[in-house]
């Protein structure tokens, strides 16, 4: 039963993963990171 729930999460996760990926968010996510480290260091 536990093993059950760990793989339907499992391929919960890896879903919502590929839709993130086809619908472009993982090229906000960079740019929005490379935004936050270059504010930290006092570059953007």
């Amino acid at each position: 039963m536990n093993r059950r729930i760990s793989l339907f999460l499992l391929f919960v996760g890896l879903a919502m993963l590929g839709a993130g990926l086809a619908r472009g968010e993982a090229g906000q996510v960079l740019a929005k990171a490379i935004q936050i480290c270059l504010e930290c260091i006092g570059i953007g």
